[in-house]
């Protein structure tokens, strides 16, 4: 009997994956209406794409002025990874023509959200997003991964050690290969790797506080990088 729930369980997981699997797994829909809007934009409207997960996603929610007054277009999904971020980079940056992208990614990874990835692979769908952008004559700007000691929704994946070695391989993949690197790890951490105090209420996602030192960073990197000021 117990075999025969076991199996039917297994079986239920299985369905419930390949149902899942039939669906839009990289949310091509979510930016669809807005970037047939800004294919509207005149050139000079198309500023920077920030390229993301929720912390770009909720970022524009916690401060609009920031995108609308500086012509930053806000393309995070809460929950995805690299993978599923690659997967739509041509339709949600790409295809918009922008000046630059500021991609901020690879937390949801290390928290295992859409299965086990080593930090290589994830550095490497980074790195794909970057090389792509750059045959496009799209500016890279490739941040580093924000400060987290653990995850609330899956304890235990080590964010505290991960995201700094997978900083160093971002960091060092910029240097090489003339991208800029982003470094808002330095400037939000406690000191062992996770969040400082009142930046971030779940420890992961930014306050409005955190979201504004961050901004700062963004601002001088993206005017440097793409305004030369």
């Amino acid at each position: 009997m117990k075999k025969s729930l076991l199996l039917f369980a297994a079986i239920g997981l299985f369905l419930f994956k390949a149902e899942a699997q039939k669906g839009d797994w990289a949310n091509f829909g979510r930016y669809e209406k807005s970037n047939n809007q800004v294919k509207q934009l005149p050139q000079s409207k198309r500023g920077v794409v920030f390229m993301g997960n929720s912390i770009t996603d909720f970022w524009i929610n916690s401060d609009p002025s920031f995108f609308a007054n500086n012509n930053y277009i806000d393309r995070g999904i809460s929950g995805q990874t690299t993978s599923q971020m690659l997967v739509r980079f041509r339709k949600d940056v790409i295809d918009l023509h922008p000046k630059a992208v500021i991609i901020l990614a690879g937390t949801n990874d290390i928290a295992g959200n859409t299965g086990d990835i080593s930090l290589e692979n994830i550095s490497g769908n980074i790195a794909s997003m970057a090389e792509l952008a750059r045959q496009h004559d799209i500016k890279v700007l490739i941040c580093s991964i924000t400060p987290a000691f653990d995850y609330p929704w899956h304890k235990g994946m080590q964010p505290n050690i991960k995201i700094p070695e997978l900083n160093k391989m971002l960091q060092q993949y910029a240097k090489k290969n003339h991208f800029v690197y982003v470094d808002y790890f330095s400037a939000l951490t406690d000191g062992n790797n996770g969040m400082r105090k009142g930046l971030a209420k779940d420890g992961v996602h930014p306050t409005l506080e955190g979201y504004k030192i961050m901004e700062s960073i963004a601002v001088k990197a993206i005017e440097k990088t793409v305004y030369h000021k």
